[in-house]
């Protein structure tokens, strides 16, 4: 899944920054150094927190992130005590990956959206193409 919306709503957002950020009778030159910190970043965050790929199989869930598939993590099948597919609101929708100390989320969209539940208690919630059938493989594994 590609959350093409924020990276243009990044982007769109950053112009008028640099605009603002020209100093009064300065010259355009002076936004040399922010321009080019301000393109790193948007980059950075198209190579890694714009997308997120999963693959559910007897291996368990593998989630990575953006163009590089960097960072990855992966969920063994023994670990996951049960997989269900929620409806995930706009308004809970984080955008990229977030952690806390009960829950991790990789999310970049609302609506159906895989959740595990692992031994542990920790709750992960991964944006998927078809969370259904995610589900489906995990369960076929052996585990949820």
């Amino acid at each position: 899944m590609t959350n093409w919306p924020i990276v243009v709503l990044s982007v769109a957002l950053l112009v008028p920054l640099l605009v603002l950020g020209k100093p009064p009778g300065g010259s355009w030159r002076d936004l040399t150094v922010p321009l080019l910190m301000a393109a790193a970043g948007v980059l950075l965050m198209v190579l890694t927190a714009t997308s997120v790929r999963t693959a559910a199989g007897p291996n368990g869930v593998s989630v990575r992130f953006g163009m590089l598939g960097w960072p990855r993590w992966t969920y063994r099948i023994a670990r996951i005590e049960h997989a269900e597919v929620i409806d995930l609101p706009l308004w809970s929708v984080a955008g990229g990956f977030w952690w806390t100390p009960r829950r991790t989320c990789y999310t970049v969209r609302s609506g159906p959206t895989l959740r595990l539940i692992l031994h542990s208690g920790r709750i992960v919630t991964i944006t998927v193409p078809d969370p259904y059938s995610a589900v489906a493989a995990i369960r076929e594994a052996g585990s949820a």
